[in-house]
């Protein structure tokens, strides 16, 4: 592709053995970047390889630099996909959020459908996630070449989980009705061989998401040569269900502690394979800045003007009294290893998973800018602020401890951390005594 690129556009030999007859190059989309910095501040190489210039500057050369990289073939077939390495090699079926700039939100989403998303199924609480995720006529949730993308549905702030329950109940009987079909059809003497073979490889692994689909798209080659019989017909007409959804809601922490908490509850105690993840600001964003259950003690927020009084309820703490549920707590800027691990062992878990992520939020007032929300992740767990855990019961079954506690123990910098953010600085200045 090099050959053809326009002058300026510049690369690098990549790094790995799986990649070593390619060249690499991270490329901005110079009219739709929102200009945090994020990227540039936490780009890993030793010699900034991303820095931050001025616009006009830029549009010049980058603009024909971006236009030629989105015509060049997605490579996601080279590196294992649930890797921090692997899964940036995916194209992310969402982009051009239009969210604050440095939001911390939008990057999970975004990891989350280069991880899944093409058979993902949202259900969005109404919130900064439905604002940024949803605001018509146009969303930033798109499809990959094949046309497959997240499907996606807002309901309101009380029940996210309930809607998306609905939505997996529906295909969950669907599906039953499938397979039944596949297995009246098998025990048929006139079926041809290679076609009952094809049946009992879905059947085996209708709930494995990589088999389902292989053994899917092996089906509905050869149904298209039986089209007269009537079984077939009904099987190749329910050829959606193929595949196996990852079931998502999709929840702010005002919608996931407070007003949506008993529908949560509700999904993570059926026992069913559905995943939720937990936009967690600490603060109800999308309103204005309100005090939420998930506001810690101290916190100065609106109806919380001399520090909120009560701990922040232990969302995670809650669920993991069931047992049988999978649950995490996340900081991308922290552990980007931990992170995707997290992602990948909740959403194969055989049941329902909770999964908390620390976002970075405007209403906090961070000193240093938004342009380091990131690296304000980095800073809350490395101080103790957002410890890092996983809670797997499918280690239950191995005999092992089902707790594992990622992040190091605290370095000692809790009170500069509080310091960096208007949040809690500012207490110190209006209410003294209370600090």
């Amino acid at each position: 592709a090099l050959a053809s690129a326009p002058d300026g556009f510049e690369a690098k030999k990549a790094i790995g053995k799986e990649l070593k007859d390619y060249h690499f190059r991270m490329q901005v989309d110079t009219q739709d970047c929102l200009g945090c910095g994020n990227c540039a501040d936490i780009c890993p190489a030793k010699k900034k390889a991303l820095v931050m210039k001025p616009l006009e500057t830029q549009t010049a050369v980058q603009v024909p630099n971006y236009e030629f990289s989105a015509r060049i073939p997605v490579r996601d077939n080279l590196v294992n996909r649930n890797s921090v390495k692997g899964s940036q090699f995916c194209q992310p079926l969402l982009e051009f959020s239009g969210a604050c700039a440095g939001c911390g939100e939008t990057p999970y989403a975004k990891l989350l459908t280069q991880l899944f998303g093409e058979r993902m199924v949202i259900g969005n609480a109404t919130g900064c996630s439905s604002i940024w995720g949803g605001y018509a006529p146009s969303i930033p949730y798109c499809t990959n070449k094949d046309g497959f993308g997240p499907t996606w549905g807002n309901s309101l702030f009380e029940d996210p989980a309930e809607f998306t329950y609905g939505m997996f109940l529906g295909a969950l009987q669907q599906r039953h009705k499938l397979a039944d079909l596949m297995r009246k059809v098998i025990f048929t003497n006139n079926v041809p061989w290679d076609l009952k073979n094809v049946m009992h490889g879905w059947l085996a692994n209708m709930n494995a998401a990589k088999d389902s689909r292989e053994y899917g798209d092996k089906l509905k080659s050869l149904l298209t040569k039986y089209k007269d019989n009537a079984f077939f017909h009904e099987i190749e007409r329910m050829s959606k269900l193929f595949t196996k959804k990852s079931y998502w809601v999709f929840a702010g922490d005002g919608a996931a502690y407070d007003i949506a908490f008993g529908g949560i509850d509700h999904v993570l105690a059926s026992g069913e394979d559905i995943n939720i993840f937990v936009f967690d600001t600490e603060v109800y964003s999308n309103t204005g800045g309100q005090s939420s259950k998930a506001t810690p003690t101290g916190s100065v927020t609106k109806f919380a003007a001399s520090g909120k009084k009560t701990p922040k309820k232990d969302l995670g703490a809650i669920a993991m009294t069931y047992g049988y549920v999978y649950v995490a707590t996340v900081a991308m800027g922290a552990n980007k290893k931990q992170l995707v691990k997290a992602l990948t062992e909740a959403e194969s878990f055989e049941g329902p998973s909770l999964i908390i992520a620390y976002a970075p939020c405007i209403n906090h007032g961070i000193k240093s800018g938004m342009g380091k929300s990131q690296d304000e992740e980095k800073r809350a767990v490395q101080c103790g602020y957002w410890p890092l855990y996983r809670y797997n019961p499918a280690l239950k079954a191995e005999g092992k401890n089902p707790f594992i506690l990622d992040s190091k123990k605290p370095d000692g910098s809790l009170q500069d951390f509080l310091s960096g953010e208007v949040r809690y600085a500012s207490l110190r200045h209006a209410f003294p005594e209370e600090a």
